[in-house]
C-alpha cells in the first residue's frame, strides 16, 4: 500500500472512530464543509451541502445509544485531488433499545484542502446496488465525475 493510499484508508478510519464515538464535534472535524458535500445514509434520501449533512449527524447522534463498526474489504483508490474508499462496514448498533447487526457496503470519497483529507460523500451502496442501478465500479465512475462536476461549479467553472 502506498504512502498516499494508506493516509486515505487512516482518514476513513477517523471518519469511523468519530462515528462510533457519536462526536458531533469530531465529525466537523473529518467531514469537508461546502455546498458539494454529499450523504446517503441507508434509507435516508440524498442530503446535500455541509449543513444538511451535519443536522443528519446530529440526529443519529441523538438518538443511538451505541454504534461499532468492524471494517472489511476496505480499498482505496486515489486521484490527484480526490480519494475513495470502498469498504464493508459491518454494524453493531443500539437505537432506541434495539440492538442490530447488519452489514452495509460503502463508498468514502474524500477530497484534498490544505494538505488534508475531508470526506465529501458517503453513499450506502446496498441501497443504490439494490435498486440495480449500478454495478459498483460504475457507481464509483459516476461520483467521481459528479464531484469533480460539483467542485468546478463551487469554483464558478
Amino acid at each position: 500500500m502506498s504512502d498516499g493510499e494508506r493516509e486515505v484508508v487512516e482518514a476513513n478510519a477517523r471518519f469511523y472512530r468519530a462515528f462510533e464515538a457519536l462526536d458531533i464535534a469530531e465529525m466537523d472535524r473529518v467531514w469537508a464543509h461546502g455546498a458539494h458535500v454529499r450523504c446517503v445514509h441507508p434509507g435516508w434520501p440524498l442530503l446535500t451541502g455541509w449543513d444538511a449533512v451535519r443536522e443528519s449527524w446530529d440526529r443519529i447522534f441523538t438518538n443511538t445509544a451505541e454504534m461499532r463498526f468492524t471494517l472489511s474489504d476496505v480499498h482505496a483508490v486515489l486521484g490527484e485531488d480526490l480519494a475513495w474508499v470502498t469498504c464493508t462496514e459491518n454494524i453493531l448498533s443500539e437505537v432506541a433499545g434495539r440492538v442490530s447487526v447488519t452489514a452495509i457496503l460503502a463508498t468514502n470519497l474524500f477530497e484534498r484542502a490544505a494538505d488534508a483529507l475531508g470526506r465529501v460523500s458517503e453513499v450506502g451502496a446496498a441501497e443504490v446496488l439494490a435498486a440495480g442501478r449500478l454495478e459498483i465500479g460504475e457507481l464509483l465512475e459516476e461520483l467521481l465525475e459528479a464531484e469533480i462536476a460539483l467542485k468546478l461549479l463551487d469554483e464558478g467553472g
